[in-house]
């Protein structure tokens, strides 16, 4: 069990879950929330979607993979990134953490990330994947699992 950082497809990785960098209102958007949607399947993936409701940022929820080779989807709200001086950090981090401890309470092995935020939410590259880096290895100091950083090749 450990932490490695990938590059590749996260809508191929074999992993028990994958993260989605969703928006609050689980909607379909682009970049990886588009890639995965669209393989999942995204008619059943929106409806449950719409089920579950909203989310806020910092926070995450749980769906069924539906057609991709994880059996679920975590779905985690990072921060929109304005200065890095309206808590941005601290959400980022809890998007990551609050996606790991569901996993963990699911009971689940193996988890892979994108680099939340770091797209169309703007997070500075290289801040963003300080801030994975970190909280992942923070919990897994305690915690036994498979953990995938994903980068987009």
């Amino acid at each position: 069990m450990g932490f490695k950082i990938v590059n590749g497809d996260i809508t191929e990785m074999e992993s028990d879950v994958i993260v989605n960098a969703a928006n609050s209102y689980l909607h379909q958007g682009g970049g990886v929330c588009g890639a995965i949607f669209n393989k999942a399947g995204a008619k059943e993936l929106q409806n449950e979607c719409n089920q579950k409701g909203y989310c806020k940022p910092g926070e995450a929820i749980i769906t069924k993979g539906y057609n991709l080779k994880a059996k679920y989807i975590i779905h985690a709200v990072g921060p929109i990134y304005c200065d890095g001086k309206h808590g941005e950090r601290e959400i980022l981090e809890a998007s990551y953490r609050n996606s790991l401890l569901l996993a963990k309470q699911y009971k689940l092995r193996s988890i892979a990330f994108p680099l939340i935020s770091s797209g169309i939410y703007g997070y500075p590259y290289n801040e963003a994947l300080e801030v994975a880096k970190e909280t992942i290895n923070k919990f897994l100091i305690d915690n036994d699992m498979d953990v995938y950083l994903v980068l987009y090749k």
